[in-house]
């Protein structure tokens, strides 16, 4: 019986073509991201000079980026400022504590690992099958406030995207009622501590992609083996699925979120609709409920993009 000699080709090297291209498309990224993070920094007024900013890494995509990028622009900006990277190692099972010290270590950025088992408080009180994620979030964030306190940083900088805002905006508004989002910067519950989100303009897509550029060493994000936030998870598929079918309507829908006009809404504490009179003079802002096309868009409005029919 003659025997079958497999020989597998070796893999094609890339052309010096396909090289350079892939560098320039790498190059425009890390631009874009640059550029989104500051006009977002710009925007919120979020880093001032003499800022100590405390940036929460988790070992996710997001917060490795957010840390990248802040640490390029802080060489340019006409400011000076100070970061101090932060990892909360919470003793889930399996997570590597190795990982981030050796990985920060190596990009010389000053750092701090708090270690605390949060991780036995949330499975002593929440029943198994149940999602943990809640408990969790609240026990992290007095652990981060605290910490921030510590090191003396006057800013808590957190790796939430375009994406995060989008999907919490609507999970808000479908699951709890409230036209409310996650804002590109707040005053923390406590009163004391100032949180701002630098990559608000960012595109998920971008992180990831980033993420792969730079080969950033991943930590995943289910070690402690809760349930997935299904609820999250229904939206992202929408804003997704709208992407694909509708181009356009997300970023539209972004853009609302900073175009708000309250007087055409429904809330009576945002607005004093009691006490409005018809006072006879013209307003622009006023009622179009008799217009033919009450819903359309002004061509010249800036940041919208027309929309697909439905």
């Amino acid at each position: 019986m003659n025997a079958v000699l497999n020989i597998t080709a070796p893999a094609a090297e890339p052309s010096q073509k396909s090289v350079e291209k892939t560098a320039l498309e790498n190059n425009k990224l890390h631009k874009r991201l640059c550029r989104l993070v500051g006009q977002a920094i710009g925007d919120f007024n979020m880093i001032e000079d003499g800022d100590k900013v405390m940036v929460c890494l988790s070992g996710g995509k997001d917060s490795y980026a957010l840390l990248d990028i802040l640490m390029t622009l802080r060489e340019r900006a006409p400011i000076d400022f100070e970061i101090v990277a932060v990892n909360l190692d919470q003793k889930q099972p399996n997570f590597p504590a190795d990982i981030l010290p050796a990985y920060l270590a190596k990009l010389g950025v000053p750092f701090h690992i708090e270690n605390q088992d949060t991780y036995s408080i949330v499975k002593r009180l929440i029943p198994e099958g149940k999602t943990t994620c809640s408990l969790c979030s609240r026990l992290r964030r007095g652990i981060l406030y605290r910490v921030a306190d510590e090191l003396g940083c006057n800013k808590i900088a957190l790796g939430h995207h375009r994406d995060d805002i989008m999907e919490t905006f609507f999970l808000n508004m479908f699951f709890g009622g409230k036209l409310k989002g996650m804002p590109a910067k707040l005053v923390s519950d406590d009163g004391k501590h100032m949180v701002i989100r630098p990559m608000a303009y960012v595109k998920e897509e971008d992180t990831e992609r980033y993420a792969q550029v730079k080969g950033f060493p991943i930590i995943p994000c289910d070690l402690c083996g809760s349930q997935e936030n299904l609820q999250r998870k229904q939206i992202k598929a929408m804003l997704r699925d709208w992407e694909k079918k509708h181009p356009g309507r997300v970023e539209n829908t972004f853009s609302a979120l900073s175009t708000v006009v309250p007087s055409h809404l429904m809330d009576r504490d945002l607005f004093g609709f009691a006490d409005i009179k018809a006072d006879g003079l013209a307003n622009p802002q006023g009622d179009i409920a008799f217009d033919e096309e009450p819903c359309s868009t002004p061509a010249a409005m800036p940041g919208t993009i027309p929309l697909q029919p439905l």
